[in-house]
């Protein structure tokens, strides 16, 4: 269990639901080096925290993530380069393979405005639910940069190839509901419903066996950058690394309680957890 207080980052925890909450309302929730020190440590934090079974990122305000600070990052960092690679490095850290390899699933919930930087963060999650009227942009080309770090990377796996550029290009903005029609997100609903609808999800998450949610996840994310021979081989070291590692057996229940017991049907639930 983590009690740390932290300057940029609130951290809230309810059944099982560990929020990690960007909290510089008064600036969009733009990342600022402070935040990318708070965030990297946080995670760090509530990786190894029983507490966490499923961690929900969100932005407190109206705003989910306005991007990197301009001012404290970018002028800030030219003024400073110890700063600079501090920032980065944490940046890199906490928004790409803290987030991508967290051993818990993860939610975005994009309640507001998410721009620029703000979309690695999103892409980094396992699952996203936004606002129909949250506002979503790359609007970097609009004062003079192209989509820096792991930005276009993150955009380029996640939005398909037309939609992706055409945004990165024009700078132009669009909502939760086309950030859904192009995949960026799992679905938008109404913003008065939208932390129920992500503790909903996080529910769903909750029935099932951590172990094999763990390996399922990584297993998908790692065969993406394989061939069909490799990803044959590590998917199936996965399966004997979950069976093994798994505590609840959650294999052979599944199958007693299927076949034997015949109390479940898997296509359409989950395996009854001791």
């Amino acid at each position: 269990m983590t009690n740390k207080k932290y300057e940029t980052v609130l951290i809230e925890k309810q059944d099982g639901i560990t929020w990690l909450i960007m909290n510089r309302p008064d600036k969009r929730n733009a990342m600022s080096p402070q935040l990318h020190l708070d965030m990297d440590d946080a995670l760090d934090e509530l990786s190894g925290d029983p507490e966490t079974q499923v961690l929900v990122l969100t932005g407190a305000g109206e705003a989910f993530c306005a991007g990197q600070d301009i001012k404290l990052y970018f002028r800030g960092g030219d003024a400073d380069p110890k700063v600079r690679r501090k920032a980065s490095r944490a940046s890199n850290q906490w928004r790409w393979q803290r987030l991508s390899t967290f051993p818990v699933p993860t939610i975005a919930m994009i309640n507001g405005y998410c721009f620029g930087g703000g979309f690695t963060q999103v892409c980094a999650c396992d699952l996203a639910i936004a606002a129909d009227d949250a506002v979503f942009g790359l609007s970097e080309v609009n004062w003079g940069i192209p989509p820096g770090n792991l930005v276009s990377k993150a955009v380029a796996d996640t939005m398909g190839h037309r939609q992706a550029l055409h945004y990165i290009m024009t700078g132009d903005t669009f909502t939760g509901k086309e950030a859904a029609a192009m995949g960026l997100i799992n679905k938008s609903v109404p913003k008065e419903e939208l932390r129920d609808a992500v503790i909903a999800l996080a529910a769903k998450l909750l029935e099932k066996n951590p172990v094999v949610l763990r390996y399922a996840k990584v297993g998908f994310k790692r065969c993406r950058e394989l061939t069909w021979e490799q990803g044959e081989d590590y998917l199936y070291a996965k399966t004997d690394q979950s069976n093994h590692r798994d505590p609840e057996k959650g294999r052979k229940e599944g199958l007693k309680q299927f076949l034997d017991d015949k109390t479940i049907k898997p296509g359409l639930q989950s395996y009854k957890r001791a």
